[in-house]
C-alpha cells in the first residue's frame, strides 16, 4: 500500500477547516436590574405618599379660595404667594430664652405685633384674639393666640394678666422689628402694628387682617378657614 495516499479525508478536513470564533456578550445582571426597579419603585412611591400628603391641604385652600359661592368675599387680605416662617427668625420668650420658630407649627395662629408699652390699638388687638377664640365653641383649640413684641420695652402686669386669663394663654415672644419685616410686612405707608396675621398650621402667613378690623368679619375669615382644613387639621400640636 506504499501507492496509497496517506491523507485521507480527516486530513483534508482537517486543512481546510476554518477555526470557529466564540464572542462572549456580558449578560444582564438580574442583581442590578432587580435593584434598579426596586428604586423606581420606591421613588414613585414616595411621590404618591407626598401627593397624598399634600392634596387635603391643596384642596382646601382650593375650596376656599377658588371654589367657592358667589357673591363670597374675603374679608383679610391673601397673602400670595404665602410666606412660611423663616426657620432662622430669632424668636425668644419674655425671660429671654431662645424659641424654635417651628414649635408655633401645628395649629392656626391669629399673630398680633406690638410693643412691650402695648398702647390702644395693642389692647384692642389682643381683646379681640381673645373674643374671637372663645367664639369659636369647639374649634376653639385649633387657633393659638400669639403677641409678637418687637421692641425691649416691658408689658405692664395687668397686660399679661388679662392675656393669660381665661382660656388657653397667649404666647409672647420677642423678636427684632428687623428680622420680622422678613417674614410679616405691610402695604408702603401702613404700620405692621396696625394689623394682625393669620398663620396656618404649616407655619406660613397666609392672611393679612386689615387695619381696624371688624371682630364679626374677621370672626367669618376664620371660621371658613377651619371648616375648608376640617380634613387635615387637628386640635393641638
Amino acid at each position: 500500500m506504499s501507492g496509497s495516499n496517506s491523507s485521507g479525508p480527516v486530513g483534508a478536513m482537517a486543512d481546510d477547516a476554518v477555526p470557529l470564533a466564540f464572542t462572549v456578550h456580558t449578560m444582564p445582571s438580574p442583581v442590578a436590574d432587580d435593584a434598579a426597579r426596586r428604586t423606581a419603585s420606591g421613588r414613585a412611591k414616595m411621590l404618591l405618599l407626598l401627593l397624598v400628603c399634600a392634596a387635603p391641604v391643596i384642596a382646601s385652600y382650593l375650596a376656599y379660595f377658588v371654589i367657592r359661592p358667589d357673591g363670597r368675599t374675603n374679608y383679610s387680605d391673601l397673602i400670595t404667594p404665602t410666606r412660611p416662617i423663616p426657620s432662622g427668625l430669632p424668636l425668644s420668650d419674655l425671660d429671654g430664652r431662645a424659641f424654635r420658630p417651628d414649635a408655633l407649627k401645628g395649629q392656626w395662629l391669629l399673630v398680633v405685633v406690638a410693643g412691650g408699652a402695648c398702647d390702644a390699638v395693642c389692647e384692642q388687638h389682643l381683646w379681640i384674639q381673645r373674643q374671637l377664640r372663645e367664639a369659636l365653641g369647639r374649634d376653639a383649640n385649633r387657633l393659638d393666640k400669639v403677641w409678637l413684641i418687637d421692641d425691649g420695652a416691658v408689658p405692664r402686669a395687668e397686660t399679661l394678666t388679662a392675656i393669660r386669663s381665661g382660656g388657653a394663654p397667649t404666647t409672647v415672644l420677642r423678636v427684632p422689628r428687623e428680622a420680622l419685616a422678613a417674614w410679616l410686612t405691610v402695604p408702603a405707608g401702613e404700620r405692621l402694628e396696625s394689623h394682625m396675621a393669620i398663620v396656618d398650621p404649616m407655619g406660613d402667613w397666609m392672611m393679612r387682617v386689615p387695619a381696624n378690623p371688624e371682630p364679626a368679619r374677621l370672626k367669618r375669615d376664620v371660621e371658613r378657614l377651619l371648616r375648608a382644613s376640617s380634613g387635615w387639621d387637628r386640635p393641638g400640636r
